[in-house]
């Protein structure tokens, strides 16, 4: 991870793109003021007022400005962010970092935080210094029902994937299916697949059967990797289906299991293998589709 300095500068530099001239000079004085002086009073006012400086309108970035942030910091994804939450994060990252006097700032921040205060704090997570203890904010930041907050925590954010303990993880990517939030977008969960979540995922999707409801087809990523007799079952059900994108996500389960009998069935449906051979079918394709149509 760059040092806070080079973050500072990088995000500097796109908010220049993005922002106003009169809203850059405020955020320079108040972060020259909050640096100078270490007050928790000014850092909250100038957090709280940044909303009325920049706007809540996605950042534009060119393809240097994703791999320079990539480099940065792996995995960080501000083409995901806004412009606001990005002036936000710079107020943060300016506030001293004595660890003592940081935290209780940014505790203080977090209990009083409105929504979109709350989605700046946890996407800036990775950016963040003492990452180690933060650990259990994020994850009691998953309890929210917000999707705002909770998108800012579980989705293009690398934080989840380098500090959760295997149950938080499961806890929060099953959350992002029972709430219909894009699977495709939570960075390195195939990396991070285990049997225990495997079994939940399945659980759920006999939920759903035995309600009459459809499963969201990114659910069968999380089973693909330990696929046996009891989940293969499953996937032939799948696969019976008239719906073209649960054929998608049965067949790309399918295609990227291990087992030797999810080829076997895959065989039966020659034009879905090919297609996704060719690319024409992928998670994140199935992914946007299920977004756009379905929820």
């Amino acid at each position: 991870m760059a040092s806070t300095q080079d973050i500072l500068k990088f995000l500097s530099g796109i908010l220049s793109k993005n922002a106003e001239e009169k809203s850059l000079n405020w955020l320079s004085q108040k972060a020259e003021k909050i640096q100078s002086s270490g007050s928790p009073n000014a850092f909250f006012l100038a957090f709280s007022q940044a909303s009325r400086f920049f706007s809540k309108e996605k950042l534009q970035l060119d393809e240097a400005d994703k791999n320079k942030a990539d480099e940065l910091v792996a995995g960080y994804e501000p083409e995901f962010w806004n412009v606001l939450q990005t002036a936000r994060t710079y107020l943060l990252l300016s506030y001293p970092q004595d660890k003592e006097a940081w935290f209780s700032a940014v505790n203080q921040l977090f209990e009083t935080a409105d929504m979109h205060e709350h989605q700046a704090l946890f996407a800036a997570l990775p950016l963040m210094p003492f990452q180690e203890d933060l650990v259990d904010r994020a994850i009691d930041g998953c309890r929210t029902n917000v999707a705002l907050i909770f998108d800012a925590i579980a989705l293009n954010n690398p934080y989840p994937a380098k500090y959760f303990p295997e149950a938080n993880w499961n806890q929060m990517v099953l959350k992002a299916v029972f709430m219909q939030r894009p699977l495709y977008r939570i960075q390195s969960q195939d990396s991070r697949s285990n049997p225990a979540l495997a079994e939940i995922a399945r659980d759920f999707a006999h939920e759903r059967w035995a309600a009459g409801r459809n499963v969201m087809p990114e659910l069968w990523r999380l089973v693909s990797p330990f696929l046996n007799e009891k989940y293969l079952e499953d996937l032939q059900k799948v696969m019976s289906s008239k719906d073209d994108l649960e054929l998608a996500g049965g067949a790309l389960a399918l295609f990227n299991c291990p087992s030797g009998a999810g080829k076997t069935l895959l065989s039966e449906f020659p034009t879905l293998a090919s297609q996704i051979e060719s690319g024409e079918i992928t998670w994140e394709k199935v992914g946007k589709e299920y977004q756009d149509t379905r929820v």
